[in-house]
């Protein structure tokens, strides 16, 4: 019989074509008077959703942080800390994807916490396993509205990006997630075809990784396993269509249960050996690597790791096989699989490598992968260093 916990924190979630217009009611219920949005460059310039938000708050609008960039830079974020304790915010509204999602976490904590933010992020003794402080006071309330579908949409961990390159910030507090979030039509609708592709991407090579530990999960786990899955795979094809928004709802909604996941006790980021070294390098990748983005640089990883450490979890790679509809004898090949993650590379028109990584990139990746909390819990991954590095030669 298996023993599990399900654990879910209260959050709203408001879809449609009109979610966004339940905001004023949103900040209404929880007593707001000065919230305070974070995005990006983007958003705030090339899309009405600033303007939209600041008519419908009216008065209770405080100010705004429009230029948070990718993978959310340290420095970004201690300047929006600084803007957003000026306004004295009591409610924050994060509008954009990943980076602003898990950006305005960290904003909460600081206000929160006060003091330095390397002060509350997550310590790496030189022996033993890593140490994540209690951050135990109160935070301001988050809102999440989407622009691209992310599994950061309803979760308390985020990660900052350091301007000199080196090993990620990595922040938790669950204190920080979401009080309600917003699948807007005309926010999803607003994001160009190549970042709904890049978002749909990082979605769909974690609803893959997951089916790989399907079979040992609790019945809950394999609900959202299996439906994530379903959800991410239809709607991935479609997601260069920016007319197709019921397609970008879909992948949101993939996304989320990916979160429940977690929830429900699931150990998503850890599930097998290949989802392990695949989100430790990806991360260390794209963080270090400004040009790369998350959902494509897993993906690209993942032919590499299925083959080099395939023999440490025969049995996931199988279940990944079946997934991408090969036949038994094949799914058994960690080969055969390989080829099928690779052949859906091609389909959708993505290069077989990671494009402008050099010598220096790939040594800092390889050092910076092992220091990934969430990864490598207990500290294994630098047992398969050479691994590693061979997956990060093959792949770039």
């Amino acid at each position: 019989m298996a023993e599990f916990s399900s654990i879910s924190p209260g959050v709203r979630i408001h879809a449609g074509a009109a979610a966004l217009d339940l905001l004023p009611r949103e900040a209404a219920r929880l007593g707001a008077r000065r919230a305070f949005v974070v995005c990006g460059n983007s958003v705030a310039t090339r899309t009405p959703l600033l303007a939209r938000i600041r008519e419908l708050l009216g008065d209770s609008y405080a100010g705004a942080y429009t230029r948070l960039g990718k993978d959310a830079p340290l420095e970004d974020v201690q300047e929006a800390v600084r803007q957003a304790a000026a306004c004295r915010a009591d409610l924050l509204i994060a509008v954009g994807a990943g980076s602003v999602l898990k950006g305005t976490r960290v904003i909460a904590m600081a206000l929160g916490e006060g003091g330095e933010l390397a002060r509350l992020a997550t310590q790496y003794p030189e022996h033993g396993a890593p140490v994540s402080p209690r951050l135990r006071q109160p935070k301001p309330p988050i809102f999440n509205v989407l622009t691209a579908a992310t599994s950061a949409q309803n979760r308390a961990g985020a990660a900052l990006r350091r301007g000199n390159g080196g090993p990620r910030l990595e922040f938790f507090d669950p204190k920080t997630r979401p009080a309600a979030i917003f699948w807007d039509a005309e926010a999803l609708a607003s994001a160009p075809p190549s970042l709904a592709l890049s978002t749909g991407l990082g979605v769909y090579w974690r609803a893959l990784m997951n089916i790989g530990a399907v079979r040992q999960a609790n019945p809950l786990v394999q609900a959202s396993r299996l439906h994530a899955y379903t959800l991410s795979r239809s709607a991935l094809p479609r997601m260069r269509d920016p007319g197709d928004v019921q397609a970008r709802l879909d992948m949101c909604a993939a996304a989320l249960l990916q979160n429940r996941d977690e929830d429900d006790g699931g150990r998503p980021f850890d599930a097998h050996w290949v989802a392990r070294s695949v989100y430790a390098l990806g991360a260390a990748l794209f963080n270090g690597v400004p040009h790369l983005d998350q959902g494509a640089t897993h993906v690209l990883l993942t032919a590499s790791a299925i083959r080099h450490f395939a023999d440490l979890c025969p049995d996931a790679v199988a279940q990944m096989g079946k997934a991408l509809d090969l036949p038994a004898a094949q799914a058994a090949r960690p080969e055969c699989v390989a080829e099928a993650v690779r052949s859906l590379i091609q389909g959708l028109g993505l290069p077989d490598r990671l494009e402008g990584v050099s010598k220096q990139d790939r040594e800092q990746a390889l050092a910076s992968s092992l220091f990934n909390f969430n990864a490598d819990r207990t500290r294994e991954l630098s047992l398969y260093r050479d691994r590693l590095q061979a997956i990060l030669l093959e792949s770039t």
